[in-house]
């Protein structure tokens, strides 16, 4: 038996690395994914076009760009804490069923695997999900009424605002990048405090002033999808309650001029009615049968007991009027964050100019548009855009037409607006 143990001894001193296995399903029955494989798959792909090897091994293209995969049996090389790391891809065919089983197999320094091992992984699945947010084709959804049965249809979002081309106020500009950052990587807080891992925001202002474009450029920082949910086309609770389900994690839900949407204002007046008359009150059966949604099933999925069903979203709603909405979505709790958008600011129209016409129109036209501004001149970031944008190519007309609308507002006139 000392004999055998030492020639085991020798032969693992002969074979100095450990290898294991990633399947791309797990189980028996092959039909649970395997999360591990896919960041594998994205991981090295993305390696692979950064730094291809020679002669660079064969890759195999499916549909889209993100779908190469490293032909059966080719390697890859990798490091981490100065070890060599190498992944080989096998694919093998059952000969009972010409089923097709792929795996990766990772091998490792022997004597360093312990301490190798799930540290790498993490940073591999790290990366892995930073590469499937970069690459994948984000999409704006909105919900059909076509049929019974309640669904969102989606194009590719491709809206070109950012918080670099935002007309914002400086505070404003930074209080959103260090807010959404932070909600970003906020899984382990949000769990540690007891709240569903989301974030809401009322924005409220004047038409104009960049509400919807602040979404989009929301959605541009975090890399998330975006739900316009359309709240007239939902007949009543239980469709918005499907809708809302049917949402995925990294994805902001926007619900635009919600003061307008349904008179959801309207359901509190009526309840008061109810319970001044003498029949019985109505019970959530009873509006759920109704076609229209209510206050209350829309607040149940924001922060009521149904907020919980899914992480990682972001829920928006807009208004043009803050003093038509109900009060009770106004309380503390119910939206996390409340923005008012207003006119431009002397450092909005400043930079808007600069942007659209150029430094030396901003220098020409800031002194009398300050002074208008401060005499309680108001033009919306839209309204700005739209004299800009129409004289990109004569700076000198912009600014008198700038100046013009400025004044006008002062004197109560329309300014000669194109209509």
């Amino acid at each position: 038996m000392e004999l055998l143990s030492q020639m085991w001894s020798l032969l693992g001193l002969a074979h100095p690395y450990s290898y294991f296995d990633v399947p791309e399903f797990l189980g028996s029955a092959s039909v649970d994914p395997n999360e591990l494989y896919r960041h594998v798959h994205l991981y090295l792909h993305r390696r692979l076009l950064l730094h291809p090897p020679l002669p660079p091994p064969r890759l195999t293209l499916s549909s889209s760009p993100v779908s190469f995969s490293l032909s059966p049996n080719n390697s890859v090389e990798d490091s981490f804490s100065g070890h060599r790391i190498l992944w080989t891809h096998h694919s093998d065919t059952l000969q009972d069923s010409l089923e097709e089983r792929r795996s990766f197999s990772l091998r490792l320094p022997k004597w360093h695997s312990p301490s190798l091992l799930l540290p790498y992984l993490s940073q591999l699945s790290a990366a892995a999900r930073d590469i499937d947010l970069s690459s994948r084709d984000r999409r704006i959804y909105t919900n059909s009424s076509a049929s019974s049965h309640c669904s969102w249809t989606s194009v590719p979002f491709r809206h070109p605002a950012t918080f670099l081309t935002l007309a914002l106020p400086p505070d404003l500009r930074s209080f959103f990048l260090s807010d959404l950052s932070s909600f970003a990587v906020g899984r382990d807080f949000y769990a540690r405090i007891g709240r569903p891992w989301k974030r809401g925001y009322f924005l409220h202002g004047p038409p104009g002033s960049g509400k919807s474009s602040l979404i989009a450029a929301m959605a541009n920082h975090l890399a998330y999808d975006v739900y316009d949910l359309e709240l007239t086309r939902v007949p009543h609770n239980s469709a918005l309650k499907s809708l809302l389900l049917q949402t995925t994690p990294r994805s902001i839900i926007v619900i635009e001029d919600i003061d307008c949407s349904l008179r959801l204002t309207a359901d509190r007046s009526r309840s008061k009615k109810r319970k001044a008359s003498t029949s019985p009150p109505c019970s959530d059966e009873d509006e759920e049968s109704g076609e229209r949604v209510t206050l209350s099933g829309l607040l149940n999925f924001t922060d009521g007991l149904w907020s919980c069903c899914g992480e990682e979203r972001i829920v928006v709603f807009t208004t043009n009027y803050k003093q038509q909405i109900d009060p009770a979505l106004l309380r503390p709790g119910r939206m996390d964050v409340h923005v008012q958008l207003g006119p431009c600011g002397s450092h909005v129209l400043r930079e808007m100019v600069v942007r659209y016409i150029g430094e030396a129109a901003a220098e020409e036209m800031m002194p009398v548009a300050e002074r208008s501004l401060a005499d309680g001149a108001t033009m919306t970031p839209a309204e700005v855009g739209e004299v800009l944008l129409r004289n990109r190519d004569a700076p000198e007309t912009a600014v008198r037409e700038l100046i013009a609308e400025l004044n006008a507002d002062l004197l109560g006139g329309s300014g000669g607006r194109v209509d």
